[in-house]
Formats: C-alpha cells, sequence, structure tokens
C-alpha cells in the first residue's frame, strides 16, 4: 500500500485517468486506498494456551472497486502478487534471521562446553584421588585393608602366643647343658625369664605392687649371682623401640584414653627406667659365653624367628594402617569435593542438553529457509484467484428500480387526489345530491355516438401499448443494468429444480 506500489499499478493499469487530471497525485492515491477492499474472514477456535474459546483470523478477500470489470480483475490480481510476494519476502528474512541467531547460540554454546571441560578436567588432575566416582572404589579398598589388618593383628597374637611359650621352654632348657626338658634352669636362663616377667607385671601393673617388686628384687639377686648388671640392655632398648612403635600405630587408631594406649605408654615407661638404671650400675665381670645345647639354641632361633615375624607383621600393620588414613581422608575429600564436582558436571550436561536443542532447531531453521527460498513455505495460499465480474456490486439497481415504482406509484396517486380535491365539476347523481341535498327526478346516461367509440377504442390500444412498452423497457433495464435475461432464466430454473428435488 505505499505510494511506490500504488503509483506502479496506477500507471500500469492506466487507473484515475481524468481523476488525475482535476485532483493531485495524493488525493487520488488516497481515493485508490479506499477502493481497494480488505475484508478478514475469522472463525471460532481453541485457545492452545488458556484452552478457552477464541475468534482467530483465517483468511482474507482482497478486492478491488472500478467502473471496468476487466480492470477490477488485473489490479487485484495484481495486489494479491504484492501480498505473495511481500509476506515471502518476510517469512524468508525471518528464517534467514533465525538461523543466524541459532547458529551464533550454537557457536557460543560450543565454546561454553569446551570451557566446562576443560575446568572439570583441571578437577579432576587436582583431585585426582578425591573425586565422588572414586567413593566406592575408596570404600571398597578401605574394607579389604582394614581386613588385612584384622588378620595381621591376628597372626600377630598367634605369634606372641607362640613366643610365649618357646620363652616358657627356653627358661626350662639350660643353655650349656645336656638337651632335654625337666632340668633346673641355669642362673643365666633363671634371669632371662625373670626379665620377661618383670616386663610383663609392668605392663599390667604399677612399679609399687608387690608382685613387680619380688621379681625385681629376685632379678637384683641373680645379677649379683652371676657377678653382672645391664646385661639385658640391649634387649631392653629393643623391647622399647618395639613398643614404641606398637604405640605409635595405636595412637593413630584409638584415643589416648584407650586401654591399650595406656599400656603401652607404661610398658615403656618401665623399660626406660630399667635402662636408665642398668646404665648407672657397671659390669664385674666380661660377657657370658654363648649357648652350646642345641634344644637350647633351636628354641631361641624360633623365638628369633617368631621375634622377627612380628616386627615384620608390625612394620605391615603400619603401612596398612597409613594407607587406611590416606583412604579416609580421600572419603572426606570425596565429601568435600562432591558438591563442586556436581555443579560443574550439572553446568555440562545442561549445556550440552542446550547445544542438542539448539542444534536441533537450527536444523530445522535452515530447512525453513530452504523452504522459504523455494517457495515450498508460503503461509499465504491464494484460495481463489480474482475472477472477472459478471456483475456491479454498486450502485444497488434493484434497490434504485424498486424505490423508482414507489416513487412514480406515489407521485400518481398523489397528483389524482390533489387535482380531485381541487376540482369543483359536479359529476353524477351522487355529486348532485352533495351539492343541492336533494336528489334529481331522474338521471339520463350519457350516450355515446360514433365518435366517442372511436376515441374509447382509441385510448384502449394506447394504454394496451404503453403497458407493453413498460413491460420491455422494464425488461431492458433489469438486462442491461441488473442481470441479463438468460442468466436470470437459469437462475430461477436451477431453484425451482432444487425445490422440486427438496
Amino acid at each position: 500500500m505505499t505510494r511506490s506500489n500504488l503509483m506502479e499499478i496506477m500507471d500500469k493499469y492506466g487507473l484515475y485517468q481524468e481523476d488525475r487530471k482535476r485532483e493531485t497525485i495524493e488525493v487520488v492515491l488516497e481515493q485508490m486506498r479506499e477502493d481497494i477492499n480488505i475484508d478478514m474472514i475469522t472463525a471460532d477456535v481453541m485457545d492452545p494456551r488458556t484452552g478457552r474459546p477464541a475468534v482467530a483470523t483465517i483468511a482474507f478477500t482482497l478486492g478491488f472497486k472500478s467502473e471496468i470489470p476487466e480492470q477490477a480483475q488485473k489490479v487485484a490480481s495484481e495486489l494479491t502478487t504484492l501480498y505473495l510476494n511481500e509476506n515471502l519476502k518476510t517469512r524468508t528474512e525471518k528464517a534467514a534471521e533465525t538461523y543466524d541467531f541459532l547458529t551464533e547460540e550454537a557457536t557460543r554454546l560450543e565454546a561454553e562446553i569446551g570451557r566446562l571441560e576443560k575446568k572439570l578436567t583441571a578437577f579432576k588432575v587436582e583431585n585426582a584421588e578425591q573425586l565422588p566416582e572414586l567413593q566406592d572404589l575408596n570404600i571398597q579398598a578401605m574394607q579389604r585393608t582394614e581386613t588385612r589388618i584384622e588378620n595381621i593383628d591376628t597372626e600377630i597374637r598367634t605369634l606372641e602366643e607362640s613366643k610365649i611359650y618357646l620363652q616358657g621352654q627356653l627358661i626350662l632348657v639350660d643353655p650349656y647343658g645336656a638337651s632335654g626338658l625337666g632340668m633346673v634352669p641355669s642362673p643365666a636362663a633363671r634371669l632371662d625369664a625373670l626379665n620377661s616377667e618383670y616386663t610383663r607385671l609392668s605392663a599390667r601393673y604399677s612399679p609399687g605392687h608387690p608382685d613387680v617388686i619380688s621379681t625385681r628384687r629376685e632379678i637384683d639377686a641373680l645379677e649379683q649371682v652371676l657377678g653382672i648388671s645391664g646385661s639385658g640392655s640391649a634387649d631392653l632398648a629393643q623391647q622399647v623401640d618395639a613398643l614404641k612403635k606398637e604405640l605409635a600405630v595405636a595412637e593413630q587408631s584409638y584415643s589416648a584414653e584407650h586401654p591399650d594406649v595406656k599400656s603401652l605408654k607404661r610398658q615403656i615407661a618401665t623399660l626406660e627406667d630399667e635402662l636408665r638404671n642398668a646404665a648407672q650400675t657397671t659390669a664385674a665381670t666380661g660377657p657370658i659365653a654363648a649357648a652350646s645345647n642345641p634344644a637350647y639354641i633351636s628354641l631361641q632361633t624360633q623365638l628369633e624367628a617368631a621375634n622377627s615375624q612380628i616386627r615384620a607383621l608390625t612394620a605391615q600393620r603400619k603401612r596398612l594402617l597409613e594407607k587406611y588414613t590416606d583412604y579416609e581422608q580421600h572419603l572426606r575429600g570425596s565429601r568435600q569435593v562432591e558438591g563442586t564436582y556436581r555443579n560443574i558436571t550439572r553446568d555440562i550436561s545442561n549445556a550440552t542438553a542446550r547445544h542438542q536443542d539448539i542444534k536441533a532447531k537450527q536444523m530445522m531453521a535452515h530447512v525453513g529457509q530452504q523452504m522459504e527460498e523455494e517457495r515450498k513455505g508460503e503461509r499465504f495460499t491464494l484460495i481463489e484467484p480474482a475472477i472477472l465480474p459478471e456483475e456491479p456490486i454498486s450502485p444497488n439497481r434493484p434497490a434504485i428500480i424498486f424505490l423508482s415504482l414507489v416513487l412514480a406509484l406515489g407521485s400518481g396517486i398523489g397528483t389524482a387526489a390533489i387535482r380531485e380535491s381541487m376540482d369543483s365539476a359536479v359529476r353524477g347523481a351522487k355529486g348532485l345530491v352533495a351539492l343541492l341535498n336533494t336528489a334529481p327526478l331522474a338521471v339520463i346516461p350519457y350516450l355515446a355516438n360514433e365518435q366517442d367509440i372511436r376515441q374509447q377504442k382509441k385510448r384502449r390500444i394506447i394504454m394496451t401499448g404503453s403497458v407493453i412498452a413498460a413491460i420491455v423497457i422494464v425488461l431492458l433495464l433489469v438486462h442491461f443494468l441488473f442481470s441479463p435475461l438468460d442468466v436470470l432464466w437459469f437462475r430461477g430454473m436451477r431453484k425451482v429444480d432444487n425445490m422440486v428435488g427438496g
């Protein structure tokens, strides 16, 4: 409806030639806009958003008023083409803009996904042992380590029991005598046995306990008999080191108030007192000769093997406890980093889902753009092209004819009534009675002569001809101004057929 489009149509079909000579071009354009008719066609539909009935425009009719039927058809077709082309242009531009927007959004999301994946990779490298996805593996490893520690504790208890048994057997064997059991132990063997017993009692009781004091006195007496002092310093030092190692392992698993921890601390304190006392006493004699009894040597070898296994198992237990502690730290760290890890993975999942959705829409937009370019996606569909009008839409000729007949009849009747009211002539007996209020004696009728008869025939012929001429004129007016008579005839016959058929 722009000026350029209307001027092009006006020049192409030679519209408003006379008006353009008299009026300005703006007035002519305004007249052309008024002659272009657009009527919307609506229908009752259901609104998908609210679920309520609503009125929607589903189509529209386009027309152009002109005095020439061919000109009206051509201009209406031209206007229809303009509407279709403009709709195609608009949809093509919109499809292109949509595709470009979706392409930019897809590129942005791809960059966002790449950034999040790099962030997740760096986070995994930084927290390689504390990732939530390794939590089950850490729990299983903890359970295996705990089971292994329990097995080692069982093995250590078994070796301790075996060690106690071997020490008991070793006390009964003389290291310098013949082999066999049941012999009275030598003072040196008795001294070793008392040292072991003293260690056991010190771990169980306080230094002022009677058994501890009695054992300590017996050890001092044997040392005086053998002429030695502090002979067990090396063994005491080894025992102190072993107990300290056990204490370190126990403190990692238990609190300071645990009975095992307290017992180990008491043993260490007692042995350290023994070492300090032995260091203050000087030896009176030289070293004791090596043992020569095979049975004693065998028992001593088994005892040393048991000690070696205990030390190895203790070291292994320590390592397992360290690993167990590491697994605990990993689990605690997993709970701490789980929130950040889930946030990153959730962001990646959301960005990936949006990217897939955008890619799907981008593909649909690309297909829509191709369809618009190939003119396969027009939303405007030409239901019926402009046809050549068979009859004018204005003026309303039947109404004009009917109004003319009404006016003619009214004018005739009115004229007759006016002339009758103004005429004072006496016509007939009734008029005479009305005028004189007296009835006449006799009424002589009018006697027509030959001339009167000829005039009456002439008037009847004129009236009949007039009626026939009026009918012919009306038919001609209907044929040329309203609709052709043959068309009216066929319409009437069709209506009769429909009425008969119904």
